[in-house]
């Protein structure tokens, strides 16, 4: 493969003569003689290296240089310069070129150089190459990780990303369940149709009757005009139904009815409309539980819940925390224009001793309000809240000598309960198992110490 070499020189017989030689020596050459002429031509096409005069009329070698720089970083760019000239020599490797030759023009020389610079851009590229598909083994999607628990969620997503069947996402609040389902979405060959998301806690019956499904014109007040359902906007797609187990129970069976005909009736209506689209639902409770409670339909579970995937918490993947934080300090100081680019040593601590009960959703929020407030080009612990900086773990006293350390029975069984769903990570049927308990006890006891939704967080 011929590389390319495009040569800037106001004197016309000097570009022929250098085309003529480097042709000889086996580089495709392109000249202009004009700097704003050569920088079109880089523009409009790829080369290799860039060989610039410095005295030129009207922009001159080393401004062209800056401007390769500084929109074609990829592109090295070698200067000549007169003989002894080393104050120019100087200032073009300060504008950024890697490299320069002296006139008269030594053309082995010159031919060395250039194979030089190319061999340096191959390298960057390759570099880059690396650096991409070492970024990209770290995540899938928008999700981000190195952890044992995230290499087998992007396993198990992405084995099934191209089935059509239904995807149960599960864990906690926080965990990243919608960027999981996106990505997911992605990776399907329903990419090119649209991802529909629709929180089934965030609004009453009827409007989420008529969020999903569609109404006609005057089918209740204010429907002054028909609309078209999320299961039909999704066509061709997929659609998101995050919190399930919140659905009204009332709606459930029409719920079904649509998944299992791939129709839905608008309200109002009097036909069925068909759709076609892949159904992932969510949710960060136990849904068999709510199955056995009454509060969730069994066949509706058994028809969302055709795979079954868990999206670990973040202290299930703690090797995370300090990837995760970092990638949210650049993403933040970016937004933000501010000089931050890391994290304190002893911030970093606390950042991977605190429990984050609110797990990524809970660190993004505290590493923003962190690069918002801090004045330094780091974060420091300061910058952080009074809960992650004073974060200590309870201790489960079961007897002392003091009376003022000793705790009511309740709270040592709260705190116990909180430690094996740690220990478990959040898997509330081994925790119940190991507590004696079965799950519809264990779910009245997080009910009634307040922590059904973040076991790691205490009551207050």
């Amino acid at each position: 493969m011929q590389h390319r070499i495009l040569i800037v020189d106001d004197d016309r017989s000097m570009c022929e003569m250098l085309e003529a030689d480097l042709s000889r020596k086996g580089f495709s050459v392109c000249w202009k003689n004009s700097a704003e002429e050569g920088f079109r031509a880089l523009g409009r096409a790829d080369f290799d290296v860039v060989l610039t005069d410095v005295r030129m009329p009207g922009t001159g070698g080393i401004a062209l240089c800056e401007r390769v720089v500084a929109n074609r970083p990829d592109v090295p760019v070698v200067v000549f310069t007169a003989f002894g000239s080393l104050d120019t020599a100087v200032a073009a490797l300060r504008a950024g070129a890697y490299d320069f030759v002296t006139k008269p023009v030594d053309l082995d020389a010159l031919a060395h150089r250039l194979n030089h610079a190319v061999r340096h851009r191959e390298l960057l590229e390759k570099v880059k190459v690396l650096s991409r598909a070492v970024e990209e083994s770290q995540r899938f999607g928008e999700l981000l990780g190195t952890s044992a628990p995230m290499k087998r969620l992007y396993e198990l997503l992405g084995r099934i990303a191209d089935l059509d069947s239904s995807v149960l996402l599960t864990g906690e609040s926080g965990t990243g369940k919608e960027v999981a389902a996106r990505a997911l979405h992605k990776r399907s060959h329903r990419s090119k149709g649209p991802f529909v998301a629709i929180n089934c806690a965030a609004m009453p019956e009827t409007l989420l009757e008529s969020e999903l499904f569609g109404h006609t014109s005057g089918a209740f007040t204010d429907a002054k005009t028909a609309r078209k359902g999320l299961f039909v906007q999704a066509d061709s797609g997929a659609i998101f139904l995050d919190e399930i187990v919140e659905m009204p129970l009332a709606l459930q069976p029409k719920l079904l009815r649509a998944l299992e005909e791939r129709t839905v009736r608008p309200l109002g209506g009097d036909r069925e409309v068909p759709f076609d689209v892949r159904v992932i639902a969510a949710t960060n409770r136990d849904l068999e539980a709510a199955v056995e409670e009454g509060r969730f339909r069994e066949d509706l579970f058994y028809r969302i819940n055709v795979i079954q995937v868990e999206v670990p918490s973040l202290r299930a993947r703690r090797g995370d925390v300090l990837l995760l934080a970092q990638h949210f300090v650049e993403e933040f100081a970016g937004i933000t224009g501010k000089r931050v680019t890391a994290i304190s040593e002893t911030a970093a601590q606390r950042l991977l001793a605190y429990t984050w009960p609110g797990n990524v959703r809970e660190l993004r929020n505290c590493i923003e309000r962190a690069v918002a407030l801090t004045r330094y080009d780091k974060l420091v612990i300061e910058d952080f809240p009074e809960k992650i900086r004073a974060h200590s773990t309870q201790p489960i006293l079961l007897g002392g000598d003091d009376p003022s350390d000793l705790v009511p029975m309740e709270e040592v069984e709260r705190r116990y309960i909180l430690h094996v769903l740690d220990v478990t990570e959040g898997n509330k049927t081994a925790a119940a198992t190991i507590l004696g308990f079965d799950r519809k006890t264990l779910y009245r006891k997080l009910e009634r110490y307040g922590i059904h939704k973040d076991p790691q967080k205490p009551s207050d």
